[in-house]
């Protein structure tokens, strides 16, 4: 009736004319009705426009009440913070797909062959690992290894069980009791300039009763140790039955060599330092090739990849751009044309030529190289420090939280999870001629 009225009142007073003619009246009435019939479906046209903008709106909390129940709000460190921002913000699927986007130069081995452990069995050692790191005795292992190498130290160990265990490079001990954690009756040699016992009067340290030291005023590097003798006094004839770690920042061509022949097979290192940075020359350096799939270099300040690169170092601290991977001469291979050894305390020169060979070496005695993933992406870790553009697919990947959750990983501090350095294991044998 409001409605009836409020038309009534918008028309004009009847005049005499229309009273006398019906067609008129006629035609007034269908434009009366006309009106009427119009204005009935714009209110109904804007109440149902109301209706889907309500039921948007409660879809929309909704979504949000799950979302905010099955992962938190990711709150990102900031490095630059304005531009981690505007990273995390993107899809998830972007994230991922981040991954190896600059290229991931892995070493070719003799036959193409592999490890025999798959995504399913890390998933597995994972959950398995967390609440034994959570006990580990010493919780700031700064300068030390962190999370993701620790598990993957674990897990190798466990997975290849050696009769023996060699590391050389102690520190205060974490690595000496992550093996022990891994297998717990099995023998280490630990070869460590400084014994870690001498740690324990600053602060936490890990001495192993079952582990032969040498160190201290008995510290004998790896390549002047009696090899042949130490087995004989361990009681160890197979030779592939040994797993030796290092983590001991020494140029690892070098460390290579010095294992082979003492006929070692099995070799895990620590820091795999990616090309431009660290302090020793490592495989990763050694296999960054042009031929090699990911591998190779521009230090053409134009190029996409410098182009790239200059972005990339306002996310991730570790990342390089071209003025720091580039030398003289346009000089990229190792760290600007330059093979770094002993904590960087060497530094000599080497020709592009003489790297490329290094190269061809490696492959001719690796039967097996594999560099551990990490342990998951950045947006789950929260790390700041490696740049994902040169890493391989991480175990658990972006986007995957109640995974992350499930397995033990949202409980650990963010800060463990900031010194992944591309560890591998190696198996190796003599040159095929």
């Amino acid at each position: 009736m409001m409605q009836e009225s409020m038309l009534s009142a918008r028309r004009s007073p009847p005049s005499q004319e229309e009273d006398d003619g019906d067609d008129e009246s006629k035609i007034r009435k269908h434009a009366f009705l006309a009106a009427r019939i119009s204005m009935h479906a714009r209110l109904a046209s804007a109440s149902h426009c109301l209706a889907v903008s309500l039921s948007l709106l409660l879809l929309l909390l909704v979504a949000s009440f799950f979302l905010s129940r099955s992962r938190p709000v990711i709150c990102v460190p900031a490095y630059d913070s304005i531009a981690r921002t505007t990273l995390f913000e993107a899809s998830l699927e972007g994230l991922a797909s981040d991954f190896g986007s600059l290229g991931v130069p892995w070493c070719r081995s003799k036959h193409g062959k592999t490890v025999e452990w798959t995504t399913k069995d890390l998933l597995k050692g994972l959950e398995e690992f967390v609440p034994i790191y959570e006990t580990r005795p010493i919780k700031n292992n700064m300068y030390g290894m962190g999370f993701d190498h620790s598990f993957g130290l674990w897990f190798m160990a466990r997975w290849l069980k050696p009769d023996l265990m060699i590391e050389s490079g102690a520190f205060k001990g974490h690595s000496t009791w992550v093996l022990r954690q891994a297998m717990p009756g099995t023998r280490i040699i630990s070869l460590s300039p400084r014994h870690p016992e001498k740690y324990l009067k600053k602060g936490p340290a890990y001495v192993d009763a079952n582990c032969t030291y040498f160190s201290g005023k008995d510290f004998l590097d790896f390549g002047s140790v009696d090899w042949g003798n130490v087995m004989r006094k361990h009681g160890i004839s197979d030779l592939s039955r040994v797993l030796v770690f290092f983590d001991d920042h020494q140029n690892e061509l070098k460390r290579l060599k010095q294992a082979l022949k003492a006929g070692f097979r099995h070799l895990i290192f620590e820091d795999n330092y990616d090309t431009g940075t660290g302090d020793h020359y490592s495989l990763r350096q050694i296999c960054d090739q042009f031929y090699i799939r990911g591998g190779g270099h521009s230090c053409f300040k134009d190029s996409d990849e410098a182009r790239i690169r200059m972005k990339r170092k306002r996310f991730w601290e570790k990342a390089v751009d071209v003025d720091v991977l580039c030398g003289e001469g346009e000089a990229w291979w190792g760290v600007k044309g330059y093979m770094r050894d002993d904590f960087n305390h060497s530094n000599k020169a080497i020709s592009y030529a003489e790297h490329f060979q290094n190269s061809r070496f490696v492959e001719s005695v690796l039967d097996v190289y594999w560099e551990l993933p990490p342990v998951a992406g950045p947006s789950l870790t929260h790390q700041t420090r490696y740049d994902p553009s040169r890493a391989p697919d991480p175990i658990v990947e972006d986007g995957t939280y109640g995974l992350f959750r499930r397995l033990g990983l949202a409980r650990l501090e963010t800060s463990v999870f900031n010194g992944y350095t591309q560890m591998v294991y190696l198996q190796i044998s003599a040159p095929t001629s």
